[in-house]
């Protein structure tokens, strides 16, 4: 493969990371409430489908993360487009709560197929140098997802409405993703080190480690936070005196700060190693909590925790993609980091449940901050210990990014 076209493949996956979290992850956030009204389903059901698919999609990521390590990305991740097209098209088109669920199945299993840490497995098994460079661009892209499509949905859904915005997408799925994904071209050779000890580790030599369940619990803690807190702060922001106005407005900060977070990570990626980058990402969010629990109700403080929280998401997701290649080597980077990615996802998942359990118990902004700080606590501890000295000495023989 020359030179060039391992960024012809960053290009390719940009377009489609944008436009797959956009139509598989964040549209349904503006469809939700005209899909429950139509049907007359409980509110639970609705939403149970979408955090059942966010849990089979962190089953399924070790599962196509080695198919990608094996096969490429092109195969898989096209594959997974057109799942993803037959289970929007049966989303869009249920009448019954079996075939709602089922058709969100098809979609999770699709999300582990198309999203990030499928399209990060395959430019890590494509490029020999530069791959954090070229995750670092992609999450630029995927960072826009939700500016584009939740503008998008909701014009579609007014014009058409939520069946055929549904269907729309998964034609989108089917006639721009998979093509783009089988223009990925023919993997190449797995790029293996000529030096044995360099190798890396295999999945099962990953999972006999502490510093791989660490980590897990690290990433997963810190998804549970961000994923409970993306549903419930605008309701926070207001029981912390706050017009639903004002903390519509101040949350618009956080979108255009991950992708800054992101920016400077790409600025600064050659002087740090990505340990030392997750250790201040994961310490900056207590740190924006902190400043909520204590001064939420005034407004520099609120714009203060969305600046950090912001930028706290952003960087993390480029953590998590080039972390695990960091500790633990290239060569079967897919599996490893689909099995990272998995329990996270399953938190994901959980995040907005149990927020919504917590404010339901006590709906005091206090209690749900105070809870959301001491997991983030020990998200931190978790990380501090996964990424220590005995860590590093073994990463420092891994090749460059």
């Amino acid at each position: 493969m020359s030179s060039k076209e391992p960024w012809r493949i960053v290009r390719l996956l940009a377009l489609t990371q944008l436009v797959s979290w956009g139509s598989l992850f964040y549209a349904f956030a503006i469809l939700a409430n005209d899909i429950e009204r139509e049907l007359g389903w409980r509110t639970e059901a609705v939403f149970g489908a979408y955090s059942w698919s966010l849990l089979l999609a962190g089953l399924a990521a070790t599962p196509a993360g080695m198919l990608i390590d094996r096969f490429g990305g092109r195969t898989v991740m096209a594959c997974g487009s057109v799942l993803a097209a037959a289970g929007m098209a049966l989303v869009g088109s249920s009448a019954s709560l079996s075939g709602y669920f089922l058709g969100w199945s098809l979609v999770g299993v699709a999300m582990a197929a198309v999203l990030y840490e499928a399209a990060f497995a395959t430019i890590n098994r494509e490029f020999l140098h530069a791959a954090r460079k070229g995750i670092s661009l992609l999450t630029l892209f995927g960072g826009l997802a939700s500016t584009v499509f939740w503008p998008l949905t909701l014009k579609l859904n007014q014009l058409v409405g939520w069946r055929d915005t549904l269907l729309i997408y998964a034609a989108v799925q089917l006639l721009l993703c998979a093509p783009a994904h089988l223009l990925l071209g023919a993997p190449g050779p797995r790029r293996r080190h000529a030096k044995p000890d360099a190798a890396g580790a295999t999945l099962g030599e990953a999972l006999r480690t502490p510093a791989f369940w660490k980590l897990a619990i690290a990433f997963s803690c810190n998804l549970f936070i961000f994923s409970g807190l993306a549903v419930h702060l605008i309701p926070l922001l207001q029981r912390l005196g706050h017009s639903a106005t004002a903390a519509v407005l101040v949350s618009t900060l956080i979108g255009p700060m991950q992708v800054a977070g992101r920016i400077a990570e790409l600025a600064f990626a050659s002087r740090l190693r990505a340990q030392t980058v997750g250790k201040l990402t994961f310490a900056v969010l207590p740190a924006a909590l902190l400043a909520l629990l204590f001064f939420g109700e005034h407004q520099p403080a609120v714009a203060l925790f969305c600046m950090l929280y912001g930028a706290s998401n952003g960087v993390l997701t480029i953590v998590r993609g080039t972390l695990p290649q960091e500790l633990f080597g290239r060569d079967n980077y897919g599996a490893i980091a689909g099995a990272l990615g998995g329990p996270a996802l399953v938190a994901k998942a959980a995040g907005p449940l149990a927020a919504a359990a917590i404010v339901g118990w006590n709906p005091s902004p206090v209690w749900l901050l105070g809870i959301m700080l001491a997991v983030s606590l020990f998200s931190l501890l978790c990380f501090m210990a996964a990424t220590g000295p005995t860590h590093a000495r073994a990463a420092a023989s891994a090749p460059d990014l």
